[in-house]
């Protein structure tokens, strides 16, 4: 089975995790891949809104960032809702667990996917999740 690299990952996380957000999202973007998160993508007075249904429109992966912050964030449980409506990302959905959480409350679909690990070293949660896609982790 041949693997197809994404073309872009939007990325769905609470504000309140956004330096794991934006470490996350440096790595991925290091190897290669185009990643979207509100923290980068939207600028200045644009409606943020529509910048996120644009860009869930428009990315071909989608991974979330699960914490007790993104299980009580309105926002993240719209986009996970979402991504699970849309045909797309159908095999195509990671949830990355940064702290341990009441991820359910998302959604209880999320517990059928493989989950990559990220509550230990950074380095191993990066390996496993770019083996998903079929590469190897080259640390910073």
């Amino acid at each position: 089975m041949s693997v197809v690299l994404p073309n872009e990952v939007f990325l769905s996380h609470s504000s309140l995790d956004r330096q794991f957000a934006s470490d996350l999202a440096g790595m991925i973007r290091r190897h290669g891949i185009p990643v979207w998160y509100s923290q980068t993508n939207i600028v200045g007075a644009q409606q943020w809104q529509d910048e996120i249904g644009a860009a869930l429109q428009r990315c071909d992966w989608f991974a979330i960032i699960l914490s007790p912050q993104s299980a009580d964030s309105m926002w993240v449980k719209r986009e996970v809702s979402y991504a699970l409506q849309q045909n797309r990302y159908e095999n195509k959905i990671v949830p990355i667990t940064f702290q341990p959480s009441d991820f359910e409350r998302l959604s209880w679909t999320l517990s059928l996917f493989q989950m990559v690990n990220f509550t230990g070293p950074f380095d191993d949660g990066s390996r496993n999740l770019l083996r998903i896609w079929g590469l190897g982790y080259q640390a910073p």
